[in-house]
C-alpha cells in the first residue's frame, strides 16, 4: 500500500508502520495543496488529480505517536527519526543513500558526493568518469525521456547518456537496446558498435551482389558522423567511406557506374 491518508476517507496504513514503495522514513507529509497526509510526494501524485509541491511542506506528522509539527528530522514528541537522511530544502526522509542536495540541480541526488559532479550546459549531475568525455547539450535534462515520455531531470531512476549528449532513463535505454541500437531523437548510434561494424564487414565480403547489382552506387548520410559519401550499393548495409559506420541511410537513388554501362 503505497500511500497514507487521515480523515479524509482516502487509503489508510497501520501504526508504526514505515515508510512506502518509495522511502523509508517515519513520517506522513502534510500536502500543502490538499492537506492530506502522504508517506511521500509520489503516493501524493498517484492518487490526486494535481502534484505535490516538496519544497512548499512545511507540516510532518509522526508516525509513530501522530504528532503535528514542522518538518524536522526528529519528532519533538516521541524522538522518532523520520529519515537517516532530511533535507530541509527538498522536504526529503530517506534511508541514508548518501544523498546530497546539489543547488544547482535545485533537488537532491543520491551519492555519495564525491563521485558526481555538475555539468553547468547538461544542468545536471553526471558520473565523474563522464567529465570531459561526454558531449554537452544545453538543458538536456529538462527534456522527458524519448522512450517513456516521463520526465528526467527529477526521476528516481539514473539517466544514462548516449554518446550524442543525448538522455534516457537507464531502464529505458536497457529496454531500447533489444531493439535497436541507435538514439531515439537523432539516429547516432547509442553504443560502440565497432565490433559490429567490423563483423558485417566480413558478412558483406562474403555475400556478393547479382550481376546486374554489382556496379550499382548509391548516395549515402552517415547517422554517426553526418557525412555524405557514395558508395557501392549492397543489401546487407552500405558502408560510410567517412567514419566506416553502417548506420547509414540512403540520400539519393541508385545508379550504374557510367563505365560499366
Amino acid at each position: 500500500m503505497a500511500a497514507a491518508v487521515r480523515e479524509d476517507g482516502a487509503r489508510g496504513r497501520g501504526r508504526g508502520r514505515r515508510g512506502c514503495e518509495h522511502y523509508d522514513r517515519g513520517c506522513l507529509l502534510k500536502a500543502p495543496c490538499c492537506d492530506k497526509l502522504y508517506t511521500c510526494r509520489l503516493c501524493h501524485d498517484n492518487n490526486e488529480d494535481h502534484q505535490l509541491d516538496r519544497f512548499k511542506v512545511k507540516e510532518v506528522q509522526c508516525i509513530s505517536c501522530e504528532k503535528m509539527q514542522h518538518a524536522q528530522q526528529t519528532c519533538e514528541e516521541c524522538s522518532t527519526l523520520f529519515g537517516e537522511y532530511y533535507c530541509n530544502i527538498c522536504h526529503l526522509f530517506d534511508k541514508d543513500k548518501k544523498q546530497y542536495h546539489c543547488e544547482n540541480c535545485g533537488i537532491c541526488r543520491i551519492g555519495p558526493k564525491e563521485d558526481f559532479f555538475h555539468c553547468l550546459k547538461c544542468n545536471l549531475c553526471l558520473a565523474m568518469n563522464l567529465q570531459g568525455k561526454h558531449k554537452c547539450i544545453e538543458n538536456v535534462s529538462r527534456q522527458n525521456c524519448p522512450i517513456c515520455l516521463e520526465d528526467i531531470h527529477t526521476s528516481r531512476v539514473v539517466a544514462h547518456v548516449l554518446p550524442c549528449g543525448h538522455l534516457l532513463h537507464r531502464t529505458c535505454y536497457e529496454e531500447m537496446l533489444k531493439e535497436g541500437y541507435r538514439c531515439p531523437l537523432c539516429m547516432h548510434s547509442a553504443l560502440d558498435m565497432t565490433r559490429y561494424w567490423r563483423q558485417l564487414d566480413d558478412e558483406v565480403a562474403q555475400t556478393p551482389m547479382p550481376s546486374e547489382y554489382q556496379n550499382m552506387t548509391v548516395d549515402i548520410l552517415c547517422n554517426d558522423c553526418n557525412g555524405r559519401s557514395t558508395v557501392q550499393f549492397h543489401i546487407l548495409g552500405m558502408k560510410c567511406k567517412i567514419c566506416e559506420s553502417y548506420n547509414t541511410a540512403q540520400a539519393g537513388g541508385r545508379r550504374v557506374s557510367l563505365d560499366q554501362q
